[in-house]
């Protein structure tokens, strides 16, 4: 029987250990490795090549989604399957559209985690029976009821939905180029190119877009203070620059 590598990336250390203590007792899983947000997620998957990426989606610094499209990305074989407390058939589209393998619930986790592992570990794919019924439903409701216009979010490079996330998180400018190795000018560039691109320019307004539009989770952004002063010791604090 051949053994699956598996990457596991979750935020919370709680939930990662109990995950590796159900993916340790099943003979045929070896974690190779942990993350414990996107980007290192990436980092690691690029470095180590598993064979399945376990990924939850609401992370910081890069969400699951993201960093999902890159590993399909920059590691084509590996298996990325994604696992979220997120059922509504918006995330599940974005996961489809991000290149993933499959889609489970941590409701249904100890019931079908290992499955979704190995199937998706052969090639296949493995998506929660109430999603794939919810998308149905959808899609016929849709069918119904014709064809109908809907506004789509500007696309975004993989760059500018890294910048997009940090931003919402709390990050200032040097703070964003220390953490993706990049110089202050360049993360300038990218954070004027993101605001012309989303048409934004204030960092209350790209907060709440990316609320909005999933790439990061509304309890990750920052309680905005009433001064600039007061922002800047909010995010220090908060947020202290990684070197």
């Amino acid at each position: 029987m051949k053994t699956i590598r598996l990457l596991l990336v979750e935020d919370h250390a709680i939930v990662r250990a109990g995950l590796r203590a159900l993916l340790d007792a099943a003979g045929d899983v070896q974690v190779i490795a942990e993350a414990e947000n996107g980007q290192q997620a990436v980092e690691t998957a690029a470095r180590l090549r598993p064979d399945v990426v376990l990924m939850d989606i609401g992370m910081p610094r890069l969400n699951g989604m993201e960093a999902s499209r890159q590993i399909a990305q920059q590691v084509p074989k590996a298996r990325v399957l994604i696992l979220s407390s997120y059922g509504d058939a918006q995330h599940v589209r974005q996961a489809v559209a991000a290149g993933v393998a499959g889609y489970l619930m941590k409701q249904s986790a100890g019931a079908d985690l290992l499955e979704a592992i190995r199937e998706t570990a052969n090639g296949g794919a493995y998506f929660s029976p109430p999603l794939l019924n919810h998308l149905l439903k959808e899609w016929l409701e849709r069918w119904a009821s014709g064809p109908q216009a809907r506004p789509s979010a500007p696309a975004l490079c993989s760059r500018q939905a890294e910048v997009l996330q940090l931003i919402a998180e709390g990050y200032c400018t040097k703070q964003i180029a220390a953490l993706l190795f990049i110089s202050l000018k360049t993360a300038e560039r990218h954070r004027y190119r993101l605001m012309k691109t989303i048409n934004l320019h204030k960092v209350a307004n790209l907060t709440c877009y990316a609320v909005s539009t999933g790439v990061v989770e509304s309890n990750r952004a920052p309680d905005w203070p009433a001064t600039p002063a007061a922002a800047h010791a909010h995010r220090s604090a908060k947020r202290p620059l990684m070197m």
